[in-house]
């Protein structure tokens, strides 16, 4: 019950955040602070083994959120209290009269067994973030360990556990925790979907997902500078038609002379060498496209909106949504244990393709009220037209039931793209299966959602249409069922 309650708890979290050692800046130094048989045997018993798992996993377990370690020892102990309280009132149990304290604790739960039931659940909690620690080090830190199994044995899990905090890399530590905050903040539904990848898989695909360079940039300008230095990452990295890719030393010096420190981490750790180069190209593509919205001077007025008709809008899904998918997947067939034959990665890829197109249409169709406040209308303009509508009289006035028409039919073209591509998703590997359904599903709840309510529903976050968490969960549990 314990384990259960702390593994609930803890999935959705990627322990690898939480590694540390006495070079990580970023850790706050913090303190933690004759009779009775039982008592005292229950404390000889207990606090040798809390003592040496906190000696393996205490800075580890300090960094856990606080709910991940206190409900998984709390919950059952007082569950187990109030049990135990009953049976020792109704006679059902009762401890020798000479071996303890007669203190209770309340009504008939006695100390004695009160600190039994709160130590072994500390146990239990204890081992399992020893446990979770050994597999964060082994999953992080693929130069130390090369090849992890698909279960990890004592030997390898009790090497993980005891290895010199020194030797951690923080540099890619410290990464992967902005990579976390980043997704946390910019795709809830996804970071949802992570918590039920395996591994390594998961790390990549948070640091992939959570790249966000562009949409840090304040102005159109510094959109456009950030497209060319990520240009010339991209050559070094894969090599230009002239020049062979660089070294990783080449590489790192081109990072920090180009770009700013808090860009650094997601180029350096970017898990491009399993990926090829074409979808990264063609993704900043899809951000000068997002550039192409000009200003309101009547010179740049007819190219202010950029998707005119059904090719443009697929044409803009397939540059910054169906490149993301097949990354997605590329790593998917990199970490999997399962190794597909090319004909079957070539379906699942083009599947991904026109995913990728389905997620994009729910976002445009979620996001038509914010992207109107910047300016933007990525509905057709050739859809506007049959309405009797121009991409400036959206932005007047985005709540019109004109545009709910107009986004109900983008939300037609969603789906039917997601039914055309659903059904190949069961041709990957058992493992990765109910993950990536799990990110796909969560994702297109948002446009059941709104198929579900007219205008924008109730539930925003920020001026965007959100999921309950409660059906999101539903959603995951759901689907992993079925995989």
């Amino acid at each position: 019950m314990t384990s259960m309650v702390y593994i609930l708890l803890n999935k959705p979290v990627l322990h690898t955040q939480f590694l540390t050692n006495k070079d990580d800046s970023s850790t706050k130094s913090r303190r933690t602070g004759g009779r009775g048989t039982y008592l005292g045997l229950i404390l000889i018993w207990a606090c040798p083994v809390l003592l040496l798992t906190w000696s393996f996993s205490g800075y580890f377990l300090i960094g856990l959120p606080t709910t991940c370690v206190v409900l998984p020892i709390a919950v059952p102990t007082v569950y187990l209290w109030i049990i135990d309280e009953l049976a020792l009132g109704r006679g059902t149990w009762a401890i020798e009269s000479g071996t303890k304290l007669g203190w209770c604790l309340w009504g008939s739960l006695e100390l004695e067994e009160a600190a039994f039931f709160l130590l072994t659940n500390a146990l239990i909690v204890f081992g399992l973030v020893a446990f979770d620690r050994a597999l964060a080090v082994l999953y992080t830190f693929p130069e130390l360990f090369p090849i992890i199994p698909e279960m990890p044995p004592p030997s390898l899990l009790a090497r993980a556990l005891l290895l010199d905090p020194l030797k951690y890399d923080m540099t890619r530590v410290m990464g992967i925790r902005e990579a976390v905050q980043t997704l946390r903040r910019k795709s809830r539904s996804f970071y949802l979907a992570s918590s039920v990848f395996p591994g390594r898989l998961r790390i990549d695909l948070v640091l992939l997902v959570a790249d966000d360079l562009i949409d840090e940039s304040h102005t159109k300008s510094d959109a456009l500078i950030w497209i060319q230095k990520l240009t010339s990452f991209l050559d070094h990295v894969y090599g230009s038609e002239n020049t062979p890719p660089s070294s990783m030393r080449t590489i790192t010096n081109f990072v920090q002379g180009n770009f700013p420190k808090t860009a650094r981490s997601a180029l350096t750790l970017l898990p491009t060498k399993p990926l090829p180069s074409k979808p990264f190209y063609e993704l900043l593509e899809g951000f000068k496209m997002d550039l192409s919205f000009g200003g309101t001077d009547s010179r740049q007025r007819a190219r202010r909106f950029p998707i005119q008709d059904e090719a443009d809008l697929e044409l803009y899904a397939h540059r910054v949504a169906s490149t993301v998918g097949e990354l997605c997947l590329r790593l998917v067939f990199h970490h999997s244990t399962v190794k597909l034959p090319s004909d079957k990665e070539s379906i699942l890829v083009i599947a991904a393709h026109t995913m990728g197109h389905a997620l994009q249409y729910v976002n445009i169709a979620r996001d038509i009220l914010v992207d109107a406040e910047i300016g933007r209308v990525y509905l057709p303009s050739n859809w506007l037209k049959q309405e009797n509508l121009t991409p400036q009289g959206v932005i007047k006035d985005p709540r019109q039931p004109r545009v709910e028409g107009l986004r109900q039919k983008l939300l037609d073209w969603a789906f039917r793209e997601y039914g055309r591509s659903r059904e190949t998703m069961n041709m990957l590997p058992r493992e990765v299966r109910g993950p990536l359904i799990v990110a796909v599903e969560n994702y297109m709840e948002i446009g059941r959602v709104l198929r579900e309510r007219t205008g924008v529903p109730s539930k925003t976050r920020k001026g965007r249409a959100t999921v309950p968490r409660s059906r999101r969960i539903w959603v995951a549990w759901k689907n992993l069922s079925a995989a």
